[in-house]
């Protein structure tokens, strides 16, 4: 009796501490709000990258191949957050590779020939314009695929795979097949490298201000929250996020200024600038890269356009329900052709920073980025079935496409490879997102 009851007692005593730690874990995410599928994403990516890490000797998580990593998940992180909204509707984007190629030939012909004879070489206003004529193209060709589908009611997945066909013909058209090179120095610097970064001093600087930023946004949420009498997040949790984030953010500027110009570029710029060349080397740190704070950038804008902005809140509530939004007296068509302008003209930044960093435009240019795209929109949590998504999660299943890519690589996998393990990604995506989705109702 008397063990039984010994037994009994340490039952419940061990089910009592299992339950405190369950819901002490399910009250730190409940108080901090943190997208607990987000989290499951960053873990899967931070056991990619440990995995590789392992299986290529110590060569994935090192500066130079996180730098590199960065600047090449730029371009498609940049389109993946247009695609966020394309999906959320209900409709989807297969041209978005095609028109990054046509936007690139573009640009390139601007600014390699045409510009040139009227300007002169080098003209200071040279990039500028190369890149507003690309930002004009990307967004007509956007909008006029958004009419067909808005107007005449041809399926998004039909116009759009015409589009990839009809643009990626188009782009051997501007000039017959050639590739255009060099591009304007200026509008290089949106490609990376030594000179398309900001340096150490800079980056410190673009990191404490993000870091005054978080600290702002988090304080302004719970002012807002107050204002409006709703349930604020207990200040402990605040501090939390606001320590996270610049944790993060400073993190991330550490490993950027780690990664070094090489010894020969060091050297060329000592003797250009009359630097004595130090015995132990000159050590010049990149810094943060053009590209990502583009991406950065445009994650931030888009994000604000989602989540604060009318037309936000539009896309979600036609992608919700169509039926109802129509009803509710939104417009919806031409939300549509908004959505698919707005598409284009990310495909045309996307095509700059893909342009730049390559110093040519070519034909081969964006292909198979349409699939990259999505699937990072997928991975990212959005839905095939319309209405759910974040700018924050398709950029980050940019990121670990990139990083199952740039591994794969360094590992010395054959492309054919590659593009299978990428696409049995996509469909294990978007099985995991039906399961989820199923087990929410």
């Amino acid at each position: 009796m008397a063990d039984t009851a010994h037994s009994t007692t340490n039952s419940a005593t061990s089910g009592g501490t299992g339950q405190a730690e369950g819901n002490l874990v399910a009250r730190f995410f409940r108080a901090t709000e943190i997208d607990t599928r987000l989290l499951g994403m960053i873990g899967a990516l931070l056991i990619i990258w440990v995995g590789f890490h392992i299986m290529t000797g110590g060569l994935f998580l090192t500066p130079r191949n996180l730098w590199f990593l960065s600047v090449q998940t730029a371009s498609v992180a940049v389109m993946a957050t247009g695609m966020v909204l394309v999906i959320v509707t209900r409709n989807i984007d297969l041209s978005v590779g095609s028109i990054l190629g046509f936007t690139g030939m573009i640009m390139g012909v601007l600014q390699a020939q045409l510009l040139p004879q009227v300007l002169g070489f080098n003209h200071p206003a040279t990039w500028a314009i190369a890149l507003a004529g690309g930002l004009i193209v990307g967004g007509l060709i956007g909008a006029f695929q958004g009419a067909i589908i808005a107007f005449l009611n041809v399926p998004s997945f039909i116009v759009t795979l015409g589009g990839l066909l009809v643009w990626r013909g188009a782009t051997w058209y501007v000039t017959s097949g050639q590739t255009v090179a060099p591009m304007d120095a200026n509008f290089r610097l949106m490609g990376g490298g030594t000179d398309g970064s900001i340096g150490a001093t800079w980056s410190w600087i673009v990191g404490i201000l993000a870091c005054l930023a978080i600290v702002a946004a988090i304080i302004n949420g719970r002012r807002q929250r107050k204002r409006f009498h709703f349930p604020r997040r207990p200040i402990w949790a605040e501090y939390v996020l606001a320590a996270l984030g610049c944790i993060i953010v400073l993190g991330v500027v550490s490993i950027a200024n780690d990664y070094y110009w090489p010894i020969n570029i060091a050297r060329r710029y000592a003797e250009a600038n009359s630097i004595p060349w130090p015995e132990g080397g000159l050590f010049i740190s990149h810094g943060i890269a053009v590209p990502v704070l583009i991406a950065i950038a445009v994650g931030i804008v888009m994000t604000f356009i989602a989540t604060r902005l009318r037309f936000g809140r539009y896309v979600f509530a036609i992608g919700g329900n169509p039926e109802a939004a129509e009803l509710a007296g939104i417009k919806t068509r031409w939300v549509t052709v908004k959505i698919f302008a707005l598409m284009g003209i990310l495909c045309a930044i996307a095509a700059a920073i893909s342009t730049a960093r390559l110093n040519a435009a070519t034909n081969a240019q964006g292909e198979l980025d349409e699939l990259y795209t999505i699937a990072a929109a997928v991975i990212g949590g959005t839905s095939l079935s319309g209405g759910v998504g974040t700018i924050a999660g398709a950029m980050l299943g940019a990121l670990l496409m990139q990083s199952l890519q740039s591994g794969m690589v360094l590992l010395g996998i054959d492309t054919p490879f590659q593009r299978i393990v990428v696409g049995a990604v996509l469909v294990l995506a978007v099985w995991l997102d039906t399961v989820y989705r199923a087990k929410a109702k």
